[in-house]
């Protein structure tokens, strides 16, 4: 891992992170909406946090994975730097 991490690439990657793990959990929970929907099942999973803890969870889940995902991805990787011209 990079010794000293550029702080503006660490919050490019947090943001993303957070963003990449919202669109993640609206698409899981639309497609056991449209499960749920086609199956008449009851199974209790709504995008309303407030009113359902397992979708708060899978919702926190997600987003400390994806915040995870990207911060390793910007410690391993190291910064581009232009070339020097001759």
């Amino acid at each position: 891992m990079a010794a000293n991490l550029d702080p503006l690439r660490v919050t490019a990657a947090v943001l993303l992170g957070i963003i990449t793990g919202g669109i993640l959990f609206l698409i899981i929970a639309m497609l056991i909406g449209i499960l749920n929907d086609m199956a008449h099942m009851t199974i209790s999973m709504t995008t309303n946090v407030a009113e359902n803890i397992f979708s708060a969870i899978l919702l926190a889940v997600l987003i400390i994975v994806c915040v995870a995902g990207f911060y390793r991805k910007v410690a391993t990787t190291p910064p581009t730097e232009p070339e020097p011209e001759d």
